[in-house]
């Protein structure tokens, strides 16, 4: 009988245990399921699309693609992405210019090659000059850019800001330049061009400050000229007033396809400017015009103050614009700065993962916002303990984007990090630009992630940063 009770006892114990593993099991898989972090799908962006830079050139390529460039100090570089707001984390290639002060390159092709315009000088602003470079590899992130000098016109008068454009098979160059060699003011000149490295006639000067809205600073100014035919309407687009000032804007000067170019009466310029501060968007300039991936919508990229009064520290922003019947861009203003809006027509959705849904520990935590996406978000990640940790789950191995809308108010410091770990490998930083606290940019990511779920962390870096939420979005189409 003893050794019977122990036998039904030893039972007992096993049926027990196999029931507890059981359970704990069955536990373990609910907790995994519900750690993790909650999501949405979401087809809406904020407008930022990187979070620092000025003077933004975005060309889609018959491939596909988006080639973009803006001002990167002494070197060109250029940027390729198959979506507008994945540019700031996509493929990047850097060209050496060997000279100082490199302002607003441009990527054309035209005529069966790649060029990229650009002004550099010496370390003197006296000496600003335009120059040009060509690859006729199919693929400017592959290939050799080959200098093919300075692009001129008999005068070798300051210029900046170069341009080149064709209509009717005739090729044109439109730039900012000096009339003498005193920095009194930027006028547009337009000259024909025998290719695309070399300026056959007089320049003609179609545009000099006159109102009131492009000569409130000294010097004044008209740059930054973008050329987009719409039907028989030639649209210039250019940038005046102080860029250094919340009232630089977009101006708006017109001319018919079928008019001498050469000829300054053929150009009528606006009176008023046509995209200017608004909405919480401070000195809005410098733009390009684009198509959505999908070709259904068109989308105008221009860099703006990072905040009131922020003057050359700048960030790129896009909105969707409309045509008016009679062939001009109608822009209307800036999108309010925490307004929401539809990603471009064709991109891919992101998956929104808000960070007040986080993990915290070592004294993170999350609290209200004033501008947050859903009135809250993750901050206090102060300590070297410190962390907000999240668990995503991925559909399919891939390329896959992180964009966060972070803020960064640190005192003394331009750029603060929190450090970025993926599935506990070893912290990379997270870079945060300084524009104030509850006043949101944009942090990127690229992720090489495998299907499955995967922890991300954000723990203490140099300075202090918050985080409104993080998108996941997958790099379609990368080659």
């Amino acid at each position: 009988m003893k050794s019977h009770r122990l036998i039904i006892k030893g039972g007992f114990l096993f049926i027990m245990a196999v029931l507890i593993l059981s359970s704990s099991y069955t536990g373990m898989a609910s907790a995994d399921k519900a750690h993790t972090s909650k999501s949405n799908s979401t087809k809406k962006f904020y407008s930022v699309i990187m979070q620092d830079g000025a003077d933004p050139w975005m060309y889609k390529h018959s491939d596909g693609f988006y080639y973009f460039t803006k001002t990167t100090g002494n070197n060109v570089t250029i940027w390729k992405s198959s979506t507008i707001t994945g540019i700031d984390a996509a493929e990047k290639r850097e060209i050496a210019t060997g000279g100082q002060n490199v302002w607003a390159p441009e990527i054309h092709y035209l005529q069966g090659a790649w060029y990229i315009y650009y002004a550099k000088d010496d370390g003197d602003n006296a000496n600003h000059r335009m120059y040009v470079m060509e690859n006729t590899s199919a693929d400017p992130m592959q290939g050799t850019w080959t200098d093919k000098g300075q692009i001129t016109d008999t005068t070798n008068r300051w210029g900046i800001d170069g341009t080149a454009f064709e209509v009717k098979g005739q090729l044109y160059y439109i730039w900012s330049g000096w009339e003498g060699s005193e920095n009194v003011s930027q006028r547009l000149y337009i000259a024909r061009m025998s290719n695309p490295w070399t300026i056959s006639s007089e320049r003609v000067e179609i545009a000099r400050p006159e109102y009131a809205w492009e000569t409130n600073h000294q010097p004044n100014v008209n740059e930054g000229p973008q050329v987009y035919v719409k039907g028989r309407t030639i649209n210039l687009l250019y940038s005046a007033s102080g860029s250094w000032t919340n009232d630089y804007s977009l101006g708006l000067i017109t001319a018919d396809t079928r008019s001498d170019l050469l000829k300054p009466a053929s150009w009528n310029k606006r009176d008023k400017p046509v995209f200017a501060s608004a909405n919480g968007v401070y000195g809005p300039g410098h733009a390009s015009l684009t198509t959505s991936p999908d070709g259904r919508e068109d989308w105008i990229i221009y860099h703006a103050a990072k905040f009131d009064g922020s003057g050359w520290n700048r960030e790129i922003r896009a909105q969707e614009f409309d045509w008016n019947r009679d062939g001009t861009p109608d822009l209307d203003e800036p999108t309010a700065a925490n307004e929401q809006v539809s990603l471009p027509s064709g991109e891919p959705k992101h998956t929104r993962y808000e960070a007040e849904n986080a993990v915290f520990g070592g004294g993170a935590y999350a609290s209200s916002s004033e501008n947050g996406s859903r009135g809250s978000k993750a901050g206090h990640i102060d300590q070297p303990d410190s962390y907000a940790e999240y668990t995503i789950k991925i559909p399919a191995d891939g390329s896959y984007i992180l964009s966060a809308r972070t803020a960064n108010g640190t005192t003394g410091m331009d750029w603060s990090t929190l450090m970025l770990s993926v599935d506990g490998a070893a912290p990379t930083p997270f870079y945060i630009t300084n524009k104030g606290w509850e006043n949101w940019g944009l942090s990127t990511q690229l992720l090489e992630l495998d299907r499955g779920q995967h922890t991300i962390r954000f723990s203490k870096g140099d300075g202090y940063g918050e985080i409104d939420f993080f998108d996941i979005a997958p790099v379609s189409g990368r080659k």
